[in-house]
């Protein structure tokens, strides 16, 4: 698909991110921007009114929640998101062919190509990535508490292994195309597009995969189970280890998730937070346009 647009493109940027000096710099450097620095709480309602002033795209700068904070405003508008890369990972930009460089990403922020992207809503909240409730969130908790002392992958490493110390099992009924299927799990996750369970891409988006959330529930209880399921899968792949019983997995447009209790800490694109039950999750089909990317 394609367009153009001359007049600046208007770039958010939070003030107070780590990378912002250097995103900052290479706005400047480009000339070609209206930059408008914000700090993460007031970014959601300065993008909301330019959207509603008039704006045909904007720009974001950022890593995955500030990208995906942005979407939340944007679904369904019209209104195209380009992005600068500025996060640890970058899953989003990567997922979608946008250069991670940033002078490259700039010159693709006002070019003509864009694409008609799915996203993911449990209740009102977008996901872009992906979104779970169990052992993950422990881990996302752990991580982030030592990232400041430890650095990110000593961090993630230690997070891992004091999850699989801790780990518990909940109940949950999971309702797919009206069958409801029960489970005592450590984990459910839930994918914008199929993902690939094959090492050493494990849990990345599959290029060219089906459409839809992809659903995986972890099914066994004894943690040297889980473990070696895990294994198992990244070595087999997802239909060899949907085949055991051990792993469950889904590629649906909707499915209703009913915990035990009336809320629970989930994770929403590596964001923690708080959702009430039951969880009810659906796909929304191309409703976020993205600049130069291609549909995965």
């Amino acid at each position: 698909m394609m367009r153009s647009e001359d007049s600046p493109v208007v770039a958010f940027l939070n003030s107070r991110a780590g990378s912002a000096d250097a995103a900052r710099k290479a706005l400047e450097s480009a000339e070609a921007f209206d930059i408008r620095e914000t700090d993460a709480d007031a970014m959601t309602q300065a993008i909301r009114e330019t959207v509603e002033s008039g704006a045909k795209r904007v720009l974001v700068c950022g890593g995955d929640g500030t990208i995906a904070s942005a979407a939340h405003v944007l679904a369904g508008t019209g209104v195209e998101l380009a992005v600068l890369p500025g996060g640890t990972l970058n899953h989003f930009a990567r997922d979608h062919h946008i250069p991670t460089d940033l002078a490259k990403a700039l010159a693709a922020a006002r070019g003509e190509e864009f694409a008609e992207i799915d996203v993911g809503y449990v209740g009102d909240k977008l996901f872009l990535n992906t979104f779970s409730v169990g052992m993950y969130v422990g881990y996302v908790r752990t991580r982030d508490r030592l990232e400041k002392r430890l650095g990110y992958r000593l961090a993630s490493v230690i997070a891992v292994l004091r999850t699989f110390i801790r780990m518990y099992t909940m109940s949950v009924e999971l309702e797919v195309e009206g069958r409801v299927r029960r489970y005592k799990t450590a984990l459910v996750f839930v994918g914008v597009g199929e993902r690939e369970l094959k090492a050493p891409k494990l849990g990345a988006r599959i290029e060219g995969g089906r459409q839809g959330l992809h659903v995986i529930i972890v099914t066994g209880r004894r943690r040297a189970r889980l473990v070696a399921m895990a294994m198992a899968a990244a070595a087999r792949g997802v239909e060899r280890a949907a085949e055991g019983p051990e792993l469950d997995s889904f590629i649906v447009e909707r499915c209703t998730i009913h915990l035990a209790r009336r809320s629970a800490l989930v994770a929403v694109d590596g964001e923690i937070m708080r959702l009430p039950a039951p969880l009810e999750l659906r796909l929304e089909p191309g409703a976020l346009k993205v600049v130069a990317a291609r549909c995965p």
